[in-house]
């Protein structure tokens, strides 16, 4: 029987478009969170859409070695010219807690200033509260409390420490969904503080999700202040992610210095139980073959540098290292002298905290899992002009243009820091 070449060329280019239409709906499938509590913020699924670079967002950098892209510092804080010259009152006072690691902390922080600017209350700054009980760090110790102090100076008065003549008796508990509104504060909030004179925050997570909506209007620009302008690591944590950083630099030579940062936890992992998400080359999660496969399949060269999150090595990063010799875990390129304190620590909170910083100053980062660790990054690297965030995807091709993986966070440019940068 003869056969027919048009059949033939049209069965293959139905395939070929089923094939790219699944890559598109992975990518589109990355960052449209579920809406979860608080408690269930990680059990979310990746979202994504294969994604074009337009508008010079980001470019390869030419003449070096693997598919590095340039930094992005095109854009400026508008938060300045929006924020209002209003004096300063000072009525009750508002008080909160940090908690669940640094990408939760800047949400905290952040509906906390904004209830206390729109309620006219002082503000005192939280403490720090870990996942086990008893668990507490005070902020000065990982944060730069004189900094903030002085950022949010012309927006709200912010304090150390409660008066001891406040009783804790006095404070009602309020819950507040992240990324609070003006408008919610005053139905919801501010009869509360009126009636009791002071007031506890708790942040509550509806959704991880950090993309702007149409329905959200303009960011407030005490939030964006809050969000992006107010909160950094004191001095002696400062120093101690620098020198990290210069030490992976240091091992990062052939390609100029640069290195990549992967979210990788065997715990999470282990947790979310990654399976396939019913999207082709679409996953939940990813282990760390799937990342070195996915990365060498972008074109990142065998010598590249690479950081991880994972508090410990395990032996299931092996397959990593193999692949890509030169990974390593923080107890790896942390001073020595450090270790004791910031690695043999009853909390994991100074872990987390050089994570998150390492993270979103690395060159390349790459989250194998979703969550609102991945959307802060995002957020914090838009606000450094960092825009090389790139989704993983199990890639049917032999290689793949990195460019074709961008986070939609910064490719379709929805995320919320957009709202703050100009």
């Amino acid at each position: 029987m003869g056969v027919d070449l048009r059949q033939v060329v049209a069965g293959i280019l139905t395939i070929t478009m089923f094939v790219m239409l699944g890559q598109m709906l992975h990518r589109d499938y990355f960052d449209s969170l579920q809406e979860k509590d608080q408690g269930d913020a990680h059990d979310i699924e990746f979202e994504g859409s294969r994604v074009s670079v337009k508008d010079s967002l980001v470019g390869a950098l030419e003449g070096s070695k693997g598919p590095w892209m340039d930094d992005n510092n095109d854009l400026n804080p508008c938060w300045p010219t929006l924020l209002s010259d209003e004096a300063v009152s000072s009525k009750g006072y508002v008080t909160f807690s940090l908690t669940n690691g640094p990408e939760y902390h800047i949400s905290q922080l952040t509906d906390a200033v904004m209830v206390a600017k729109h309620l006219g209350a002082t503000l005192v700054l939280p403490d720090i509260r870990g996942s086990k009980p008893g668990d507490e760090t005070s902020f000065e110790d990982i944060y730069d409390a004189d900094k903030l102090i002085k950022s949010l100076d012309n927006v709200i008065k912010v304090v150390k420490q409660l008066p001891e003549e406040v009783s804790l008796r006095d404070i009602a508990i309020v819950k507040v969904p992240t990324r609070v509104t003006e408008d919610y504060i005053k139905e919801h909030i501010e009869p509360i503080f009126k009636s009791k004179g002071n007031i506890r925050v708790a942040t509550y997570f509806p959704s991880v999700n950090l993309r702007k909506s149409s329905q959200d209007g303009e960011t407030d620009p005490v939030a964006c202040l809050a969000m992006f302008g107010s909160l950094e690591l004191q001095p002696e944590l400062n120093a101690v992610v620098e020198s990290m950083i210069e030490r992976l630099k240091t091992h990062s030579r052939k390609s100029g210095g640069r290195f990549i940062a992967v979210d990788l936890r065997i715990e999470a992992l282990e947790k979310k139980n990654c399976h396939s998400a019913g999207v082709v080359g679409s996953k939940t999660c990813y282990n760390a073959q799937e990342i070195a496969v996915f990365l060498r399949k972008i074109g990142f060269a065998g010598d590249t540098a690479i950081y991880l999150t994972q508090p410990r090595w395990d032996s299931s990063l092996n397959i990593l290292k193999d692949i890509f010799p030169k990974t390593f875990t923080k107890e790896a390129v942390m001073p020595a002298s450090k270790r004791s304190k910031y690695l043999e620590s009853e909390s994991s909170e100074y872990e987390n905290v050089i994570d998150f910083y390492i993270s979103s100053r690395s060159d390349v980062f790459v989250p194998a899992i979703s969550g609102l660790f991945y959307a802060n990054t995002v957020g914090k690297r838009i606000a450094l002009g960092k825009p090389q965030v790139l989704v993983p995807a199990e890639i049917s091709e032999t290689s793949a243009l990195a460019t074709d993986y961008i986070s939609p966070y910064i490719s379709k440019k929805n995320h919320l820091a957009y709202s703050c940068f100009c």
